[in-house]
């Protein structure tokens, strides 16, 4: 309400040039925040509904019988056509309809007609129930992402998930930021502190805040909306046409190379990673991951592609296929470096015949040392960068490879 007060004012009195930019800039934040929310509360009531009609068919399925512990696993396969639907994910939302049916009393008339006959009759008995806690239904929807329900939902304590439910909502926090709390035992440390508000102060003050932008790239949201995590990621300028450009390069290289993915999204365990680059090579009968990182080297980075190269073995690796192999480019400026993760594999003859179709890695690095050197320059019409290009070409020049 303050937000669009002060968007009023602005248009009231006299508009400078500086006021129209700050009036559009403020009703676009204002929209979109609706935006991002209505969206949110939508996704997080068609999982609680999935939820809730699983656990009934459990209950009442005139032929749940046939199906007893398969049922999910069968579901599954059937919903391959509805994002986030796998056997996990069914679980999550039949837990997630079972630690809050207090939603029940938040569905609008309309969607009333979407509740089972039986669960109707027990309504009342639902928002008898929900006046036991601190917040009410409608502001936990209104508040928290089907994300963060995700996190609150593998709390058994009642108290416990109400206290981070509050201080979710009291700080504004992110996701990851309601994760590393509850990792970092922010309840535990609250009951035992003698200070609880300098804590709690302490707490908020270092505590990394959700704001419209990071709503709308939740993944639940773009798969849920039906679009592409490349189309709603905010790369860096750079890293984004590096990827392209290194796409195109390992096609070009030909020798078996067949791009299956780009900005891949995994889920491992609670936590999801995206792969810049997927192939498939046709003669190694094999994935190749791209890593690239905008950094120096470090052991972090080579242990994050050595994980998702483990996943791939673990989760897309077929019966005639090899393992999977992972290649990172870590670049800094003017410097590069790749690195080629072979996970799991032992036997050297695999090794060395990886090496030989894979694109050597000095000519990897000049690949980038040179892209990123087009790329910085691409915009730069001053005589500097006119003289900067004529160094780059005569570089060229002196230092070309073979494809």
């Amino acid at each position: 309400m303050k937000r669009k007060t002060e968007i009023k004012d602005k248009l009231n009195k006299e508009t400078t040039f500086d006021g129209l930019v700050s009036a559009i800039s403020g009703v676009h934040s204002t929209l979109n925040a609706q935006a991002g929310r209505a969206v949110n509360i939508s996704l997080t009531l068609r999982n609680w509904f999935i939820g809730c009609y699983i656990a009934e068919y459990q209950l009442n399925g005139a032929d749940r019988a046939i199906y007893g512990e398969s049922l999910l696993h069968e579901l599954s396969k059937k919903l391959t056509h509805i994002s986030n639907c796998n056997h996990r994910q069914l679980y999550r939302y039949k837990s997630f309809y079972r630690t809050y049916p207090q939603i029940l009393g938040t569905v609008s008339p309309k969607l009333q007609l979407l509740i089972p006959d039986r669960l109707k009759t027990e309504s009342q008995k639902v928002r008898t129930a929900s006046a036991q806690f601190k917040i009410s239904p409608e502001k936990l929807l209104k508040n928290l992402s089907f994300s963060k329900f995700e996190q609150l939902i593998d709390i058994d304590d009642e108290t416990k998930r109400v206290f981070y439910e509050i201080e979710c909502m009291r700080g504004n926090w992110s996701v990851r930021e309601l994760k590393r709390q509850i990792s970092s035992l922010y309840y535990e440390r609250t009951g035992l502190s003698h200070d609880k508000e300098t804590l709690t102060e302490i707490a908020h003050d270092a505590a990394e805040q959700a704001d419209s932008a990071s709503i709308i790239r939740d993944p639940y949201i773009f798969e849920f909306l039906g679009l592409k995590p490349s189309e709603v990621m905010e790369e860096a300028d750079l890293e984004s046409a590096l990827i392209g450009k290194l796409q195109e390069f390992m096609l070009e290289l030909g020798e078996g190379f067949c791009f299956e993915a780009r900005q891949k999204r995994i889920l491992i365990g609670d936590t999801y990673g995206f792969i810049d680059l997927v192939f498939y090579h046709r003669t190694l009968k094999c994935h190749i991951l791209i890593d690239l990182k905008l950094e120096e080297f470090s052991h972090e980075n080579i242990g994050q592609l050595n994980t998702y190269v483990s996943w791939y073995r673990k989760n897309m690796m077929a019966e005639d296929d090899n393992p999977p192999i992972g290649i990172l480019l870590c670049t800094k400026k003017n410097h590069a470096l790749v690195e080629y993760a072979l996970a799991g594999i032992d036997n050297q003859l695999f090794v060395s015949k990886y090496q030989l179709a894979l694109p050597d890695k000095k000519q990897m690095q000049a690949f980038m040392e040179r892209e990123i050197a087009e790329i910085e320059l691409k915009d730069d019409t001053t005589d500097k960068g006119m003289l900067v290009r004529e160094m780059q070409a005569t570089y060229r020049a002196n230092n070309t490879w073979e494809r």
